[in-house]
């Protein structure tokens, strides 16, 4: 099979989150089954001279914007056996930053229809395009439109892969025919509670919906997670599919991890001490044997912060410490950083996003708190079991489904169900609890370890889908 991922971002070239990831590794596992992988992503300023130097000028087109005939560059680079191309309009994607423009709605709308139009200009003839988020959403509204019955595009099928449900993409009517050039009489297809609903467009036209967890394929039937959606899904449940995202096991891999202090594995735990004694150094603390919890997340409400600002206080005054990374909402940010003034020998607080701590973090916490209200798959969980970091989270989409609590056989963590701070916080108190225990703790620490979270599964279950899909 030959598939073409199309995404607004992807590692190792432009990343802003977990899409970047999927986009980056997922190619990679399919590709190392046999299978023929490429991704599309726009051409952003943010792309480092270095990778832009192995980059290969393949041709110019010229993109129909509605009314606008708008140039496209198109180049081509290899990186870890994928080719990966890139769409070029300096106008669009010469800026600072990824997204939040007033014209982001356009600049996608280009993007969608460059995808589609670079197939008659590259030697790659997908057999699948699988696309990803609302910024890719146009792309199957594209193709059953005006694409499906060209010569080359007739056979193609098209998949879209929810991350995030609650990004969709919605705009005023007027762009409908002033931006996306979409044909009145195909407006059905868009419209959804009096605008226009890109997210929906792709409802409509694709052949196949993936969700980025088994549970969240199901809880996004549901008003309280779908945002407005729900209408529409419970309809396409015949084609609605989760599949939990993997992790890059090269990337974190506590063994060979260049960012940490000291390597070790299930079978030598000594170096994640040492991780935990440098973190606490770094990060102006003493290490006096109490637990620390590490939090590596986005400061928005679905992330849970509205739990942790409710207890944190009592969390840290019973005997804990905590390692905090992250950006978001300025009020959260505040919140935090008032805890580390507060608290200057039980919270570090970091604003912003660093990798190189992140992983130290990851590596050198006992305990990685994520109480999402909201979770469609999550990564950060997978990662700190890899490095033997005990999560605590809500059991919600992919938290659910990757951890499992310790309070019944072959836990790998602590979980909580409802969205309430005290129930987060006895999830808490039991992990300390467990924590006091040495000899349960590092059997625990193995357990979790022991998991497997890399692509390879996930990638067989791609694979079985699309093959399945190109029989039809």
């Amino acid at each position: 099979m030959k598939i073409l991922f199309a995404a607004s971002e992807a590692v190792p070239y432009a990343a802003s989150g977990g899409l970047a990831d999927v986009a980056g590794s997922l190619p990679k596992a399919i590709g190392a089954k046999g299978h023929e992988c490429a991704v599309v992503i726009p051409l952003y300023r943010c792309i480092s001279a270095e990778l832009r130097s192995d980059m290969e000028f393949i041709t110019n087109i010229t993109v129909d914007v509605s009314w606008r005939k708008q140039y496209c560059g198109v180049y081509k680079a290899e990186h870890d056996g994928i080719t990966y191309y890139f769409i070029d309009n300096e106008y669009y994607f010469d800026r600072d930053g990824m997204y939040g423009f007033y014209d982001d709605c356009e600049r996608f709308v280009f993007f969608d229809r460059a995808v589609l139009e670079m197939i008659k200009h590259i030697k790659f003839k997908p057999d699948i395009i699988n696309c990803n988020d609302w910024q890719t959403a146009l792309i199957p509204v594209y193709y059953q439109v005006y694409y499906k019955y060209q010569q080359g595009y007739d056979k193609i099928k098209t998949v879209f892969t929810i991350h995030n449900i609650e990004y969709q993409g919605k705009y005023g009517k007027e762009v409908l025919g002033e931006v996306m050039g979409i044909p009145s009489y195909n407006a059905g297809l868009l419209e959804y509670d009096g605008y226009i609903n890109m997210l929906k467009g792709a409802l409509e036209t694709s052949d196949m919906l993936i969700t980025v967890s088994p549970s969240y394929a199901w809880e996004i039937l549901d008003p309280w997670y779908a945002h407005g959606l729900d209408r529409i899904l419970v309809t396409k449940q015949y084609k609605l599919k989760g599949i939990l995202n993997g992790i890059d096991t090269k990337l974190y891999d506590p063994e060979n991890d260049p960012f940490i202090a000291w390597r070790f594995s299930a079978g030598d735990l000594s170096g994640k001490a040492k991780c935990k004694n440098e973190l606490l150094n770094e990060l102006g603390m003493k290490d006096n044997g109490e637990p620390l919890i590490g939090i590596v997340t986005r400061f928005v409400r679905h992330k849970g912060i509205d739990l942790i600002r409710c207890v944190f206080e009592e969390i840290v005054r019973s005997g804990v410490k905590f390692a905090v990374l992250g950006s978001g909402e300025k009020m959260y940010e505040d919140f935090f950083l008032e805890m580390a003034r507060r608290y200057p020998d039980r919270v570090a607080v970091n604003v912003g996003f660093i990798p190189e701590l992140s992983h130290k973090i990851y590596a050198g916490s006992d305990m990685f708190l994520m109480p999402s209200q909201s979770e469609p798959c999550g990564l950060a969980q997978m990662i700190s079991m890899r490095y033997g970091t005990i999560p605590i989270v809500r059991e919600t989409g992919g938290l659910r489904d990757s951890v499992r609590d310790n309070g019944g056989t072959n836990g790998n963590g602590f979980t909580f169900k409802t969205y309430n701070a005290y129930d987060m916080l006895d999830a808490v108190w039991r992990a300390k609890a467990d924590y006091s225990d040495k000899a349960r703790w590092e059997e625990l620490e193995k357990r979790a370890m022991g998991f497997d979270f890399s692509w390879s599964s996930s990638a067989d279950t791609y694979i079985e889908t699309f093959e399945e899909m190109i029989k039809e």
